[in-house]
């Protein structure tokens, strides 16, 4: 129906819905840092998301292969993170597929785990993205993103996988 840069809009019978363009695929980092000796902390970021005129909190994130280029789906995770956290891993792991709104948009990521971290530079992202890291304990993570949420902050769907057992009570 509509094509962008980055999205395509499509109708499938009365369906309508959203994809990448380009055959673009988007990577999802779990990056706990276990370094420093304070215990486990898990990397989150933070912007603004046009979409939702808020700030939205986060796991690392970006697209794969959005230059036109085949990048691997480890190779494009280790340099977003970087980008925008400013730690670098040891190894990506590859854990599989996902979905995050099946009904409304055919874009699925690769969940990648970043194994041994070391802070190389500040984080960010590129410019513009405004993008704020927060390294939080694991074992306080439930608590801190309920302060988020009480200051209007967006969650992003992906966090729940940090609250496990407890959203189910």
């Amino acid at each position: 129906m509509w094509e962008g840069r980055f999205i395509v809009t499509k109708k499938q019978g009365r369906w309508e819905y959203v994809g990448r363009a380009r055959g673009i695929h988007a990577a999802v980092i779990v990056a706990i840092d276990r370094s420093g000796g304070d215990g486990d902390h898990i990397l989150l970021v933070e912007q603004y998301r046009v979409p939702l005129r808020r700030r939205c909190l986060e796991l690392p994130a970006g697209l794969v292969g959005d230059d036109g280029t085949h990048e691997a789906i480890e190779a494009a995770a280790a340099r977003e993170l970087i980008e925008e956290t400013g730690y670098e891993a040891a190894r990506m792991e590859a854990i599989g597929e996902f979905a995050s709104s099946p009904g409304m948009v055919s874009e699925t990521f690769t969940l990648v785990r970043a194994h041994d971290l070391t802070k190389i530079g500040a984080g960010g992202g590129i410019e513009g993205e405004g993008i704020v890291v927060h390294r939080v304990p694991l074992a306080e993570i439930a608590a801190y993103i309920e302060a988020k949420r009480a200051e209007g902050m967006v969650i992003d769907v992906k966090l729940l996988l940090l609250l496990g057992a407890a959203v189910l009570g």
